[in-house]
Order: structure tokens, then sequence, then C-alpha cells
């Protein structure tokens, strides 16, 4: 259902930002309690994308005034910015259109991965760094981190390279390159058996962190296989967060 222009019932209205895991699973929590009218706004990357309960807008705002103004134009009284933590465009766009209308704000941001006994991990700063330190990792990767960056290891012809993508990607891409087309989530068994079909010797991955894409991670482990993983992006500082969808509504609540 599209989203029209007007004012909230009784109640609130509140406009999800993001397409994630945690986007979806908020909606179908207000979609529950009666007070909220929610509307989820989805980038609209992936062609055929599951909508979430209640309303859907896809697509960009034209920047932080044209957010502002569906902001106020739809009556929106909570923004939650629950976009993939490596959207920092959005996160940024978000705050400052909160600083133009008033309207709450809330960044919920599910807490990304850290190594555990027996991961070798190495970090990188950007997907330009990760293709920097990758060749000295290893040959036949496991890329994990979206189709949108495979430019950034275009340039790498001796590497050959896995990428699961739902949508197929565009170039440019590595020349030495396969792709399967799934969606996720995928379990510990499945990502077991993708690593030893495939004879991948190092997996690269962003700090999404969740539950949904760490059985990866699990894999890797046991199989000892290395990990290179992208480190977030800088976020807006002064943004009040919330760790799970339970103490974003919590944070509804009280606002």
């Amino acid at each position: 259902m599209s989203a029209e222009a007007g004012a909230a019932p009784a109640g609130r209205h509140v406009l999800i930002l993001g397409g994630t895991t945690e986007a979806r699973r908020l909606a179908e929590a207000l979609a529950r309690e009666t007070p909220y009218r929610v509307t989820s706004s989805l980038a609209g990357r992936v062609s055929a994308p599951v909508l979430p309960p209640g309303e859907t807008r896809i697509g960009g705002f034209g920047g932080v005034e044209g957010l502002a103004g569906w902001i106020t134009g739809h009556g929106v009284t909570h923004v939650v910015d629950a976009t993939h933590p490596f959207a920092e465009r959005m996160s940024f766009h978000a705050s400052r259109a909160q600083a133009l209308t008033g309207v709450p704000l809330l960044a919920l941001r599910r807490p990304g991965w850290t190594p555990g006994p027996g991961d070798d991990w190495t970090f990188a700063d950007s997907l330009a760094d990760a293709a920097a330190v990758l060749p000295s990792l290893g040959g036949r990767v496991f890329l994990t981190t979206g189709r949108m960056g495979l430019h950034a290891f275009a340039h790498l012809t001796g590497t050959w390279f896995l990428v699961r993508s739902v949508d197929p990607p565009a170039a440019p891409m590595p020349p030495r390159l396969e792709v399967l087309l799934a969606r996720g989530p995928f379990g510990l068994e499945e990502e077991r058996e993708l690593l030893a079909r495939h004879r991948i010797d190092v997996l690269v991955t962003k700090d999404s962190g969740g539950d949904a894409t760490s059985p990866k991670l699990t894999a890797a482990r046991e199989a000892g296989i290395p990990v290179l993983v992208v480190r977030r992006p800088p976020v807006p500082e002064h943004v009040p967060r919330a760790a799970s969808v339970e103490a974003a509504l919590d944070w509804l609540r009280r606002n």
C-alpha cells in the first residue's frame, strides 16, 4: 500500500527508514499496536523486496529537504532510522531532517560483530582498503559485501570471487566471478557446504551485525578460514540509539 499525504489518525505516525530485518520486525510489532500508523520507506535497490506490514514507500526523498517535507506533509510524529549500518548517507539525512522538523528521531542499530576464540579476523576501514589487503589473505574469496560494492574489487584480476545476491550485479566487477542468485537468511549447514564446495580460503564481509547473516562467520571459524571485516562508517553521534526492536518499542512508548 502506498502512503498518501495527510495527517496521521488519532495516535502516532511512525516513519521507519530501511529494509533491514530490524525494520521489518519493528513494523510487524507496531502493526499489532492500534495507536500506531506505520510507513516503511525502502531504498528500492532490490527488485522484489519483501514488504513489511503497514504502508510502504520505495525510493529516495530528494535529500534532506525532501525528507523533512515528507515528514511534515504526512503528519509523521516519530522517525526510526533502521537503515543498514552501512547506509550512512541516509542516517545523516535523517539527523538533519530532525533538526529541521523537530520530530523525534531514533537510530535502531544492531550491535556489531566481535571476534571470538578461534576467529582469524583482519579489519579494513573501507572496501578500497579491503581490496588492497585481500590478495595477501587468499585467492578464492567469498565476497559478501553486497553487489553495489563490487567495483572496489574489479581490478583484482588474479583473485576468484564468489558473490551471493538477490539480484544480478552490474559492471564494473571482478573478471573471475561466480554469482549465486539467492535470498537469505542462510543456515549454518548451508554456509559450511558452500565454503567447502567452492574451496573458499577467505571470507570478506561488512560488519553488519545481527544473527541473520552470522552463520557464515561460524562456518569460517570452523573451517579455519580467515575473515576480512570492513568496519562500519561513522554515523551521527547525538541521535539516541536502540540496539533491539524491543528497545525501540520502549522508546516509542516513552516519547
